[in-house]
């Protein structure tokens, strides 16, 4: 069966409706950064750019091995110089890095391999800004938010303003966003995104 890290790592991939605390391993990742809305045409290369890198990381993997993996979902880091940003919808103020998981068996020549063949494929697409990430988050929260994504406010204002305070924590990285359904094929309502907030104590 091919490595999917959603079946390896279900307990990070899964959440229930409330703010549960996860602890968040070092996880290697597909990244590309950008700034603004979300439903921008810059944004939608950036992303397009990032699984055409993440299915050539795929294929190098599958050249060296004989075995492929399954490419992660999409996710997210979100932040703003102004936290309020999110809560209030400004899209114009965000910045984000989209990002997809990479398998541990995934080595640095794969990568490079990979990234290599998708920019020779000559899309136009910003293929050259999509690079590996580490990132380590430790301590989390997480909850599960069903819905479309401009719903999310609520969930989030309940986060910083009382769940945060109420246990002592205070932010300690960027808000990250899981995507377990496509857009593209589930309507609105039934859209299921994975929200986590890295956190440490307070003071």
């Amino acid at each position: 069966m091919p490595t999917d890290v959603r079946r390896e790592r279900a307990d990070l991939y899964r959440a229930g409706p409330g703010w549960d605390e996860v602890v968040v391993p070092p996880a290697e990742y597909l990244a590309v950064d950008g700034h603004g809305d979300p439903d921008s045409a810059a944004y939608a290369d950036a992303v397009a750019a990032l699984y055409t890198a993440a299915y050539a990381v795929r294929a190098a993997v599958k050249r060296r091995t004989g075995e492929a993996f399954v490419v992660g979902p999409l996710e997210g880091l979100w932040s703003s110089a102004d936290p309020s940003a999110f809560t209030e919808g400004r899209r114009g103020d965000w910045d984000w890095t989209m990002l997809i998981p990479l398998p541990a068996a995934v080595t640095g020549e794969d990568v490079a391999d990979g990234r290599a063949a998708a920019a020779a494929r000559g899309t136009g697409l910003p293929v050259d800004r999509v690079v590996p990430l580490t990132l380590d988050e430790g301590r989390s929260l997480q909850a599960l938010h069903v819905g479309p994504y401009d719903d999310e406010g609520p969930a989030l204002a309940r986060l910083h303003r009382e769940v945060m305070p109420a246990r002592g924590l205070t932010w300690n990285g960027r808000h990250h966003e899981i995507y377990l359904g496509d857009p593209r094929r589930v309507a609105p309502g039934r859209l299921r995104t994975v929200l986590r907030q890295p956190v440490r104590p307070a003071g």
